[in-house]
């Protein structure tokens, strides 16, 4: 019934309990949820505390969360489902990474942003389960793959990189998401003849090993 003083919560008494166990402060700016200048309340709090920002944006309606979480330096700005060619502009001239959740687009039957034009702006594309019981309860990421190429027009390799690549880059990480010398030894080995029945096989189980920090342990 009071959102300011909710929102003053969060700024004080919450983020002093969190901030020692945090590593990341983020918020849902969109319809329903915080506004623009709660949102940039609650982030500069977050970053004056040491956390780094992030951004939920966009899913609902269209808004200025990713134009806030650009000005504001965040890792990300997740779901935006509702993006413009200014937003587009924006991110392109930037490092934020932006992150399609398709899964919550499938399980709340809401439009798939097609991924295209980012691509073609330049813009590092993340995929993400945006596992949650509320709108998405998948930690399937090979069914989220396979969503991004049937209905955001990712090409296969474009999904498979940016589930892995794209997604640690919206953590700012360099040592997963790839296979090189000095990164951790975490990766999958397929049943399978290419990586596209990913995409091409939705639903097969296609995983053979799993090994982790070098180690088989599936």
């Amino acid at each position: 019934d009071s959102p300011d003083a909710y929102v003053d919560l969060v700024c004080g008494e919450m983020l002093q309990q969190v901030k020692p166990h945090a590593k990341w402060i983020d918020v849902f700016c969109d319809k329903g949820a915080f506004t623009p200048d709660q949102t940039r309340r609650i982030l500069n709090a977050g970053i004056e505390a040491g956390l780094l920002p992030r951004l939920h944006a966009n899913q609902l309606e269209p808004g200025d969360g990713i134009k806030l979480g650009v000005e504001l330096g965040a890792a990300s700005v997740d779901h935006i489902t509702h993006i413009s060619d200014s937003d587009i502009q924006v991110l392109a001239d930037s490092s934020t990474v932006a992150t399609l959740l398709p899964g919550a687009q499938f399980s709340t039957r809401s439009i798939y942003p097609d991924a295209r034009p980012l691509f073609e702006a330049g813009i590092t594309v993340a995929l993400a389960s945006d596992c949650n019981p509320g709108s998405s309860f998948t930690s399937n990421m090979p069914f989220v793959i396979a969503l991004a190429v049937r209905e955001q027009y990712f090409s296969p390799e474009q999904a498979l990189w940016s589930a892995t690549q794209g997604g640690a880059a919206a953590l700012k990480r360099t040592d997963i998401g790839n296979l090189r010398v000095g990164s951790k030894a975490d990766f999958i080995l397929l049943e399978s003849e290419s990586y596209i029945h990913l995409a091409y096989r939705p639903g097969v189980w296609l995983i053979n090993e799993v090994w982790k920090n070098g180690s088989r342990v599936n």
